[in-house]
């Protein structure tokens, strides 16, 4: 396999906190999966901090950034039954990496952590022959 993207992205719990302030942030930077699992975690900030900060990494890793086409709600993070987080490859994504990296076959990685003031995300996009 090749790598062909990366991107990594950290954000500042606080940040976050002080967004979620504002109904139309979530609405328009998460999907309903996302917002209704959120419900099941008693620490919000940090749970959709990953989560943004996952969305940017993913933008760095295709090279557009939120252009093109993307948005933030075309990005889920979804999590294993181990908890293990990962990327839920809809249409659209597929479509924009196969277009933007020209691969027909591919995998995408994420690791996501935080601590107390931030929150970090990793993503690769690997190629697959």
């Amino acid at each position: 396999m090749k790598t062909i993207g990366v991107g990594v992205d950290i954000v500042k719990n606080k940040r976050i906190h002080s967004s979620l302030k504002n109904r139309n942030f979530i609405d328009r930077t998460f999907s309903k999966t996302e917002i209704l699992i959120s419900k099941k975690f008693q620490n919000k900030t940090n749970y959709f901090s990953k989560r943004f900060a996952a969305k940017e990494a993913f933008a760095k890793a295709l090279g557009t950034g939120f252009r093109q086409g993307l948005n933030f709600k075309d990005i889920q993070i979804l999590n294993n039954k181990l908890g293990k987080p990962y990327y839920l490859i809809n249409s659209k994504i597929k479509s924009l990496i196969k277009k933007k990296k020209k691969v027909q076959n591919f995998d995408l990685f994420l690791s996501i952590s935080d601590e107390k003031e931030y929150s970090v995300a990793f993503t690769i996009i690997q190629k697959i022959s």
